[in-house]
């Protein structure tokens, strides 16, 4: 796998190899131990896998300790724009975000670390979605910001008039009205 850093640390795009010929393809979507050597030391609990259509917005989520979360994502079907945003006060890069293209075609993964909220806008007519969570899901812990706050500067490639949001995410605060629940300083794993 290859690792591609961005300017935040910790949060990091996974490119697979990809073995072709005239069959199709074959990679290798996850090895935990090169994970560990070249991301992280976490151990994945959970998969989950979502479907959406086009326009979709979901985000920008995250869960308080002490059911902190890592995910891992891929597209298995069509692309979305997705985004993390570190949310972990005292940061250097509090309140802005790393935003990446993942498709059926590129097989991008991206990691999201603890102390991030993470979201992801559909830019296709279906979306098919994969992650990977280092802790079990906990409704008590749940939090999220607006995916629309201004100060964030996301662009989601989505006209807003075609924004579809569940009731949960048309109502979260914008991340300065947002309890947050992570310190720069905390270790998280």
């Amino acid at each position: 796998m290859k690792i591609i850093k961005t300017f935040i640390e910790g949060v990091v795009i996974i490119e697979p190899r990809l073995f072709k010929d005239e069959r199709g393809y074959f990679f290798e979507s996850f090895n935990q131990v090169e994970f560990e050597e070249k991301v992280c030391k976490t151990r994945f609990v959970q998969d989950n896998e979502s479907k959406s259509s086009y326009g979709v917005i979901r985000g920008l989520h995250f869960q308080k300790p002490p059911f902190a979360q890592s995910k891992l994502v891929r597209v298995v079907k069509g692309a979305v724009l997705d985004v993390a945003v570190d949310i972990r006060k005292g940061s250097p890069t509090f309140g802005q975000h790393v935003a990446v293209e993942l498709t059926e075609e590129n097989h991008r993964q991206f990691f999201i670390p603890r102390g991030f909220a993470h979201g992801f806008s559909v830019l296709t007519e279906e979306v098919i979605f994969q992650y990977k969570c280092d802790n079990f899901y906990a409704p008590q812990c749940e939090g999220a910001i607006a995916w629309g706050d201004s100060d964030l500067g996301i662009n989601w490639k989505i006209p807003a008039g075609t924004v579809i949001l569940s009731e949960k995410d048309k109502v979260h605060p914008n991340l300065r009205n947002c309890e947050c629940f992570f310190n720069y300083s905390e270790i998280l794993y």
